[in-house]
């Protein structure tokens, strides 16, 4: 299944229980000698809530939370007759997130919304700024450019969605290398358990243009906690309203930063897109 590119093998591991999903991530996330994703989900019923969902990046480490990865948990319960409800809570590593299932008129999910609950801005190294925007210790990389070695430093706004993102604003999208940069601002020493990065340019309209390398996976087409998280910062930054369009290379997505109780709203697609067997 997939929301907007970010491609997941899901399990229902009440029928077919796995016991090593990490051995298990990693061999079938290889495009060429597996199947090919961004990690392995798998689902299962839950003693507090209506599901639990866990999450295994490419890599074979556990995620705490996928935004993509619940909408199409939603529509894989739904569409195949586990649940009725078009409310369903998902008990995730990040605490219990509510869907909201949009049913077309064929009766199948192609749509949902998630509260992702309240964001953090916890960083160690987070700093509030006299304007009232978060932002945290700059960060340095080195990398090679014409056979030199190159310090960039980067500004990041540091918000955590169940996971750990860095924003970092660019003027032009297009100019980020991110598959170079991605990797050594995910591994810096500012970031004990690593982190999720985003590259966004501001567009109009609250529209942000985001790119992302995501812990353990690397360059996805899309990330939904992301979104999350670029939103909050471009809010708290004042680079846009509290109703914003996060724009990836896999599509739209639709993000309210609630003002009643600080709730982050994700609207976006979920797709399936195919079923089989492994032996």
């Amino acid at each position: 299944m997939q929301g907007l590119g970010n491609d997941y093998i899901y399990v229902n591991t009440d029928l077919y229980p796995i016991e090593n999903p990490e051995q298990f991530s990693i061999r079938w996330s290889q495009y060429h000698t597996g199947i090919g994703s961004d990690g392995l989900i798998l689902i299962s019923r839950s003693e507090v809530a209506d599901f639990m969902m866990r999450i295994f990046n490419a890599d074979g480490t556990e995620a705490m939370m996928c935004g993509n990865g619940s909408r199409c948990v939603g529509k894989y319960v739904y569409d195949h007759h586990l649940t009725d409800k078009t409310e369903i809570d998902l008990d995730t590593l990040s605490g219990i997130k509510h869907i909201t299932l949009h049913p077309d008129a064929s009766g199948e999910v192609h749509r949902a919304t998630v509260d992702m609950g309240q964001p953090r801005l916890s960083h160690p190294q987070q700093v509030a700024t006299p304007s009232g925007s978060l932002e945290g210790h700059p960060i340095t990389i080195e990398v090679e450019e014409n056979g030199k070695t190159v310090r960039k430093e980067f500004q990041g706004t540091y918000v955590c969605m169940g996971n750990p993102h860095v924003v970092i604003f660019v003027d032009d999208i297009s100019q980020v290398p991110v598959e170079k940069y991605g990797p050594l601002i995910e591994f810096h020493p500012l970031f004990p358990q690593r982190t999720n990065v985003e590259f966004v340019e501001v567009q109009a309209d609250s529209v942000l243009r985001m790119r992302v390398w995501e812990r353990g996976s690397g360059i996805t087409q899309a990330c939904g906690t992301g979104a999350c998280a670029t939103a909050v910062a471009a809010f708290l930054t004042g680079r846009a309203d509290r109703f914003s369009t996060v724009r990836m290379d896999g599509g739209d997505l639709e993000i309210t930063y609630d003002k009643t109780d600080s709730h982050i709203l994700m609207t976006g697609p979920a797709e399936t897109t195919f079923e089989g067997e492994l032996q």
